[in-house]
């Protein structure tokens, strides 16, 4: 297809965007949890902020992260421990979720006496939130 504007384009598109409220939402709440899965992983991937330290098994070293900044990857398992689901209920409520298995992301997340929080999963949908709300109004989810 060509189109001599960007507001042809658009128009054309909206014509082809199915208006079922369930088929919209079940879409806009996985494409949701897509984005702010992706930013939390990112978060932990882009490394640390604070000093480097000497690990073993396996030898290696590592940068941790301050305070208050997203954990740093080490080994990659908190990050290989975060997964989406998103479930369609009988009332045609959507629910999408993000989940960190890892047996130490609660810690993480929210600190313990002893250390300070490295929150990841509460920023990347924090950092998202204008970006889901104005998907929920192109599809006209809310308004």
């Amino acid at each position: 297809m060509k189109f001599k504007s960007i507001d042809k384009f658009k128009k054309n598109l909206n014509k082809r965007i199915i208006h079922n409220p369930k088929s919209n939402s079940l879409n806009v709440v996985t494409r949701a949890t897509m984005i702010v899965e992706s930013t939390a992983k990112e978060s932990i991937m882009k490394g640390g902020s604070g000093a480097s330290v000497k690990k073993y098994q396996p030898n290696r070293t590592h940068t941790v992260s301050k305070p208050l900044d997203p954990p740093a990857n080490d080994t990659g398992f908190l990050v290989s421990q975060i997964t989406m689901n998103v479930d369609s209920n009988p009332d045609g409520s959507v629910v999408g979720q993000i989940i960190s298995s890892a047996p130490y992301s609660k810690a993480l997340e929210f600190g313990t006496t002893n250390m300070t929080a490295r929150p990841f999963m509460q920023p990347a949908l924090e950092k998202n939130k204008r970006k889901i709300v104005d998907m929920f109004l192109q599809q006209g989810l809310i308004k």
